[in-house]
């Protein structure tokens, strides 16, 4: 499988930042992290109380898969840590169109 293209990554990656105001970062940050094809989109939270640790909280909110032809597919997350395809959303060749959809969250998958 080809890596996702590093140009598509810092998309993402844009997209990601733009997502928490800068003077909130200190409260939850949204980042990915990209693993050959795969981009997972992360929510960090840092930790809640003393007795948890100092290690922020990592949720997965989303992943776009990038395929041998050079398109996207957006997949979300169940109780069980599975991925599963997004439902009539059809493969996107720019991450962008599936980021929108996954600002517009349908069913609740992504952002509960």
């Amino acid at each position: 499988m080809p890596a996702a293209p590093e140009p598509a990554i810092r998309k993402i990656a844009d997209w990601c930042e733009a997502r928490v105001p800068a003077h909130l970062r200190d409260q939850v940050r949204v980042e990915l992290r990209s693993r050959g094809p795969a981009v997972t989109i992360i929510e960090r939270r840092p930790p809640w109380s003393l007795g948890a640790g100092s290690h922020w909280s990592v949720q997965p909110i989303a992943q776009l898969r990038y395929d041998p032809i050079g398109h996207w597919t957006l997949h979300w997350v169940d109780g069980s840590d599975r991925w599963h395809a997004v439902d009539q959303v059809p493969p996107a060749a720019d991450p962008a169109d599936l980021l929108t959809v996954i600002d517009r969250n349908p069913n609740g998958v992504f952002w509960g």
